[in-house]
């Protein structure tokens, strides 16, 4: 799973120009370093072409300073088109299928093939405080195992000016959701 030379320095040309655009998430950050941070870590630049590629438009939204990670998030306007219509989990999907109808898929294997996760309810509320996220859409969150035992999944959106956190069976697909993605580098 690597990018070709072209699609790897179209990818880097795409996330420089975002990064630039958008100071205000990652104020105090150079690009130079998150390039260099980049360049040796090619498995994560493909995993970024990917959330590219499904219209997450990734962008840096903080640094880890133990780690010295980047952390990249999707910072598209609304939740990535596509990856809509999609299940909370395998299991979810498969009873859908069972009653005859066809999701796109599930957010955990989907995020798992892409080698990013979803983000938590925290992190979400975290994204929200950079921007406006997710006003006529939804994203799926990444669900605490005691409410997905109990068969149920959350996700969450931005109306009225707060964001909302909800909840519903782990195999309801929407035209509407999808979720969002973070990939450590």
């Amino acid at each position: 799973m690597e990018l070709s030379a072209e699609q790897h320095q179209e990818l880097l040309r795409a996330l420089q120009a975002r990064f630039e655009k958008n100071r205000n998430r990652h104020q105090a950050l150079d690009w130079a370093k998150v390039q260099a941070k980049l360049e040796t870590n090619p498995e994560k630049l493909w995993s970024l072409g990917e959330m590219e590629r499904t219209g997450g438009e990734p962008d840096v939204i903080g640094h880890d300073k133990k780690t010295g990670e980047y952390i990249f998030c999707d910072c598209a306007a609304e939740t990535p088109k596509a990856r809509r219509n999609i299940c909370y989990d395998r299991e979810g999907q498969k009873a859908r299928e069972k009653e005859g109808l066809h999701p796109a898929g599930n957010v955990i294997d989907l995020a798992a093939a892409m080698g990013i996760e979803p983000l938590t309810e925290e992190q979400y509320r975290e994204l929200q405080e950079i921007g406006e996220f997710d006003t006529r859409t939804q994203s799926w969150l990444k669900t605490p195992s005691d409410i997905r035992k109990l068969g149920g999944a959350i996700f969450a959106d931005r109306r009225f000016g707060h964001v909302f956190v909800y909840h519903n069976t782990a195999r309801c697909f929407y035209s509407g959701r999808a979720f969002r993605g973070l990939l450590r580098v």
